[in-house]
C-alpha cells in the first residue's frame, strides 16, 4: 500500500520526465536535509520505500519519532544527482506533511500524559491520505480511531435520528456486527449518556460536553457501568485538554491533531 502510494505521489509531481534530465549528464551527488523549525520527525516508513523504489542511499540522523531543533541534519542522501533532483519535492513533501502532524500531536499528547488518558484522532483526514495523515499521528503519540466505518459501528447524533427504540437496535446490531467489533455511541448530555451505557455501548463518546458534565458522566460510569470507555470529543483545544484529561476521562479525540497541523520548515541542500 504504501508502495503504490509513492508511485502516485511521484508520478503526479515527475509526470513524463523530469526536463533537467534532457539537458544535463547525471553525476554522483549528495545532499543533506536540514530542519528550518523545531517539532518530531515522520515519514521514515514511506521515505525508505522512496529510496527503493528510486535507488538512492539515506543515512538516517533522526528516526520516526525524535525531536529535532532548528539547524539540524536529519538525513544525508547520496545517489546520482538526476535522482536526487527528480525525487527532492516528494519526499520533502511527505516528511513535512508527516512531521507536522506528529509535530502538533505531540503537543497534545505530552499535555494529558500525566493523566493516563489516550489521545485520538478522527476520521477527518483528507481524501486519500488516511493512513498516510493516521501514521503520522501514531509517530507523534495518538492512538488511531477506527479507520473507516468498516472496523467499529458507531452511532452519531445523525444515526440517532434514524433510530426510534435505541435498545431494540443495541441488540439487533450486536447479531450482525463481528465478534470483536465494538460499538461507541455519542452523546451531548449526562442522560444521553447514561441511556447509551444502560443500552450496553462499549465506548461512550461525550461530545461537546463542559469538564463539569464530563466529570458527572466519570462518576456516574464507574458507579454504574465500569467497563464502559468514554471518549470525550468536540472543540478540545492545547488550552483546554489537561481539563479535560484530568475528569478521568479515558480517551480525548480532536481531528485537530490533522487540520490544525501548520507545516513547519524543512529544506534539502546539495553537497
Amino acid at each position: 500500500m504504501i508502495e503504490q502510494f509513492i508511485r502516485e505521489v511521484l508520478a503526479e509531481d515527475v509526470g513524463r520526465g523530469d526536463l533537467y534530465a534532457r539537458v544535463s549528464d547525471a553525476v554522483s551527488a549528495s545532499a543533506k536535509i536540514i530542519a528550518k523549525s523545531d517539532g518530531v520527525i515522520a515519514g521514515e516508513a514511506y521515505l525508505k520505500v522512496l529510496a527503493e523504489i528510486e535507488k538512492f542511499n539515506i543515512i538516517w540522523h533522526k528516526h520516526d519519532g525524535d525531536r529535532f531543533v532548528k539547524g539540524e541534519v536529519l538525513m544525508e542522501l547520496s545517489g546520482d544527482s538526476h535522482t536526487l533532483l527528480r525525487i527532492e519535492r516528494t519526499l520533502l513533501n511527505m516528511l513535512l506533511h508527516a512531521s507536522s502532524i506528529a509535530t502538533l500531536t505531540r503537543k497534545y499528547v505530552d499535555l494529558i500524559a500525566p493523566y493516563g488518558t489516550k489521545l485520538l484522532d478522527t476520521r477527518k483526514t483528507r481524501p486519500l491520505l488516511r493512513n498516510f495523515e493516521k501514521y503520522a499521528t501514531r509517530i507523534g503519540g495518538a492512538t488511531n480511531h477506527r479507520m473507516g466505518l468498516d472496523d467499529a459501528l458507531m452511532l452519531k447524533d445523525t444515526h440517532l435520528k434514524t433510530i426510534t427504540n435505541l435498545e431494540s437496535f443495541m441488540e439487533e446490531a450486536r447479531k450482525k456486527i463481528p465478534f470483536t467489533s465494538k460499538i461507541e455511541i455519542e452523546a451531548e448530555d449526562f442522560e444521553m449518556a447514561a441511556h447509551a451505557m444502560r443500552c450496553g455501548a462499549d465506548i461512550v463518546m461525550c461530545d461537546n460536553m463542559t469538564v463539569e458534565q464530563l466529570t458527572e458522566v466519570v462518576k456516574y460510569k464507574w458507579e454504574h457501568h465500569s467497563g464502559v470507555l468514554l471518549e470525550a470529543s468536540g472543540n478540545i483545544t492545547l488550552e483546554t485538554i489537561e481539563a479535560y484529561a484530568a475528569s478521568g476521562v479515558d480517551a480525548i479525540s480532536t481531528g485537530a491533531l490533522i487540520h490544525q497541523a501548520n507545516w513547519i520548515d524543512m529544506s534539502m541542500k546539495m553537497d
